[in-house]
């Protein structure tokens, strides 16, 4: 039997020292005490190795605001696709500078065939190089000009505001020619512009409209700097992103707009649920729904993630929900739309809350053709 009091050499000392003796101090990242002359021969040799304590964090500053966590963002949209509901990652709203510019409009640089917004802006033209057929309603070529729109204008007439060689004009339905000789509020209006046209990428979470009562956000409330009075040509829902066309020309966007012009639209579609390419190559004869019919739609499957899918669908009508209805007929559920492209103008890599103007060459090359 041990002798009491003794206890074997090496045991309650983490260093194997003797016992009530305190173990060495051990440097962060070595295996070795302080005072092992190796490990401070290495020190001396590489002091790479010397690696002093950091001691206790610095506390945090508390204005600083703290930064999320990576699995805190939005998913990216290409990956595996969950239930609608669970994917609310549809808008995509880039930083913007101090002078409401995003950085992209400052570094990207100008696409072939797309004018900047920064270009000098059109020159008035005659009302006879625009149209080719006269006369025209007053309120159409006060809009033209850029005064506001046909509903303003006509409030501005009853109202007495505008005139014609220093007479007042009783009422809107008056057709002009020429805007010499028309003063608002006693100032001569300028002439109207040469069309033009501008490509915007809508992000989801705007009305394509220039005010809201309710006080949602607008589109207006987006566009980029430089551009002029626009209008939009059609609409596209507030949760529904991509293309959306806008012009000065009034007479440009009806033509455009019109079922009867055959302009075709195209658009990309996540949804949610089980479909046949057979079913949706159906939709080619049209389909009503509530006694509502909707035209021909071109609908195709891009691909498919179990019971997530991504489709193609082309259609020309564009009545208020088209796609959004007829799927949900089908009995999909849609989580994300995004409108690609409008008759020959894709929206290609344009940024969101980006824009551009289309060339003017390629603006009377189309209006020709929805002419003839």
């Amino acid at each position: 039997m041990k002798p009491p009091g003794k206890r074997p050499p090496g045991k309650g000392t983490s260093q194997g020292g003797p016992p009530g003796e305190r173990p060495q101090p051990r440097k962060p990242g070595s295996g070795r005490t302080a005072s092992d002359p190796r490990a401070a021969r290495r020190t001396e040799e590489d002091p790479r190795r010397e690696r002093p304590d950091r001691g206790e964090a610095p506390a945090r500053d508390p204005r600083r605001p703290m930064r999320a966590s990576r699995d805190a963002g939005p998913r990216r949209d290409d990956r595996a696709d969950g239930h609608p509901q669970q994917r609310q990652d549809l808008r995509d709203r880039p930083v913007r500078g101090r002078d409401g510019v995003a950085p992209a409009a400052r570094t990207r640089p100008a696409r072939a065939g797309m004018r900047p917004l920064a270009s000098a802006p059109a020159q008035p033209v005659e009302i006879g190089a625009l149209s080719g057929h006269a006369p025209q309603r007053i309120a159409k070529l006060l809009a033209r000009a850029g005064i506001g729109s046909r509903r303003d204008i006509e409030r501005m007439i009853a109202e007495g505001r505008i005139a014609r060689d220093g007479e007042v004009i009783p009422s809107p339905a008056l057709n002009i020619t020429s805007l010499a000789g028309i003063t608002l509020d006693g100032q001569p209006v300028a002439g109207v512009r040469a069309a033009r046209l501008f490509r915007f990428h809508k992000p989801a979470g705007f009305l394509t409209t220039a005010r809201d009562p309710g006080g949602r956000p607008t589109i207006m409330d987006i566009l980029p700097p430089g551009l002029p009075r626009v209008v939009p040509v059609g609409r596209l829902d507030m949760n529904t992103e991509g293309l959306l066309l806008l012009t000065n020309d009034g007479g440009l966007k009806r033509a455009l707009e019109l079922p009867s012009s055959g302009v075709p639209r195209t658009y990309r579609v996540r949804a949610y649920g089980e479909i046949s390419q057979r079913v949706l190559e159906g939709l080619m004869e049209g389909i009503t729904i509530d006694g509502i019919h909707y035209g021909s739609i071109d609908a195709n499957i891009e691909r498919r993630t179990g019971r997530n899918l991504w489709l193609m669908m082309t259609l020309t009508e564009g009545k208020n929900r088209e796609i959004r209805r007829v799927l949900e007929h089908l009995g999909l559920q849609v989580s994300r739309l995004i409108r690609t492209s409008y008759g020959p103008i894709p929206l290609a890599d344009l940024p969101p809350r980006m824009a551009d103007e289309i060339p003017a060459d390629l603006v009377a090359q189309l209006k020709k053709q929805l002419a003839g």
